[in-house]
């Protein structure tokens, strides 16, 4: 059974906003002769990268709900010009809306069990996928949806 990571989306205010990062990290990846990709990098490296890599994702939480998610293709550890280690998540191109689920504010980053992860918007039918963002983040916290 995959495991999963959530992180907090910091400076994003939508999904757009994430959806453009993840764009603009893709084209600089295609423009060096690279997949698509993305790549964030954390200060913790996890212990449990096996599980990571055998189907995760990283989760985003956006303004207090988790909304989207990209695929783990692979965690790197690398070492800064600081000396400091640190972790590469190295994500897929492609963001992937889930359906909306509170979260509280946390730092760093969190395991994540198959079992807790929210669903993926477009397994929940196309009159859910229609919606704007906003209305489904409201109805998520009214907890109708």
């Amino acid at each position: 059974m995959a495991l999963h990571m959530i992180k907090l989306c910091v400076g994003a205010d939508s999904l757009q906003d994430l959806r453009d990062w993840v764009t603009e990290r893709s084209m600089m990846a295609l423009a060096a002769g690279l997949e698509p990709h993305s790549i964030h990098t954390t200060r913790m490296v996890p212990k449990r990268i096996d599980e990571l890599r055998d189907g995760g994702s990283l989760y985003w939480v956006i303004k207090g709900q988790v909304m989207a998610r990209q695929r783990l293709l692979d965690l790197r550890s690398v070492t800064g010009a600081d000396g400091i280690s640190r972790c590469e998540l190295v994500l897929g191109p492609e963001v992937i809306e889930t359906m909306p689920q509170p979260k509280r504010p946390f730092q760093g980053w969190r395991y994540l069990k198959e079992e807790e992860r929210p669903l993926d918007l477009s397994g929940l039918g196309e009159s859910v996928a229609a919606m704007p963002e906003d209305l489904r983040r409201e109805l998520a916290e009214l907890g109708l949806l």
